[in-house]
């Protein structure tokens, strides 16, 4: 559901409030799903984003290719996430990580939580532009305790990756890229610089927050998320909370480039589907052991 693109003052084009499907599969996954359709070409480059919870195996081992496939796990998830690829990493995540697979020409990936743990994250798929989709996989584990924190007040912003006004976290195998976790005490708020050329997706993961963009006023709340680009110069987006809240900021640059979509596959034309479909099923994008 969405409401139509709106257009605040200046030029940050905004997409209306957008609610994520349903999604269940098994007795161990749940989740809000969303897809770059909803948001009128403003989630770009974001493909598609899962805010999910998972107990037990659920997928299995599978490919991706023409794209980045990225774990973003939150404080309160409970246990490990293991985490395989085909480039030979075997790697429990732990409450807070970060995993950013590459998927580049292709790979395998296998994702699920150990028994007994239950993870809460975002699944989300990133978009590679056409010069990059040949490249060689390539991933990255970042550590909670690794990720700088910014104290705002009752703000308490997580770098999960990139760059947050001063504060500089680790930085993306792919293009430039910034996710923040951010959580707020009721009546906090934290203020982000939105660099020009850049678009973000906005994600409420708990409770309720406004985000505030040259005036204009968008009220979120869990379960619903808008995407922002802004066009022109770097500019203030600010978000608060009335009551305790967390919300998660996803920012990059847009490809702006025709892409399809098939599953784990996003590449640039049906053609191109089709090649890296026969390689893997020829065991070219590789195995997980």
């Amino acid at each position: 559901m969405m409401t139509p693109t709106q257009t605040p003052a200046g030029d940050i084009d905004m997409s209306g409030i957008v609610e994520g499907e349903p999604l269940a599969i098994g007795s161990g996954f749940s989740a809000r799903s969303f897809r770059h359709a909803a948001f009128g070409g403003l989630m770009d480059p974001l493909v598609m984003l899962d805010h999910f919870t998972m107990t037990e195996p659920t997928f299995g081992a599978h490919p991706h290719a023409g794209m980045s496939a990225v774990s973003i796990l939150f404080e309160d998830s409970e246990g490990q996430f293991n985490n395989r690829d085909s480039l030979g990493n075997d790697i429990d995540l732990l409450p807070g990580d970060l995993y950013w697979l590459k998927a580049g020409r292709g790979a395998v990936h296998d994702e699920a939580p150990r028994p007994g743990s239950r993870t809460h994250a975002l699944q989300v798929f990133v978009n590679l532009p056409s010069r990059l989709k040949q490249d060689a996989p390539e991933a990255l584990h970042v550590a909670a305790g690794d990720m700088p924190s910014i104290r705002n007040g009752g703000a308490r912003v997580r770098v999960v990756l990139g760059q947050s006004n001063d504060v500089t976290g680790a930085s993306s195998p792919a293009l430039p890229f910034t996710i923040l976790d951010a959580h707020f005490r009721a009546g906090s708020r934290y203020t982000h610089t939105l660099p020009a050329g850049r678009a973000a997706v906005l994600v409420p993961i708990r409770g309720q927050a406004e985000v505030v963009v040259d005036g204009a006023v968008t009220k979120l709340e869990t379960g619903h998320a808008i995407a922002l680009r802004n066009r022109d110069e770097a500019r203030p987006l600010t978000i608060r909370a009335r009551a305790e809240a967390q919300l998660a900021l996803l920012q990059g640059m847009p490809v702006q480039e025709r892409f399809v979509q098939q599953g784990p596959f996003v590449m640039s034309t049906i053609e191109d589907v089709d090649a890296v479909s026969k390689a893997h099923a020829a065991g070219l994008l590789g195995r997980i052991d």
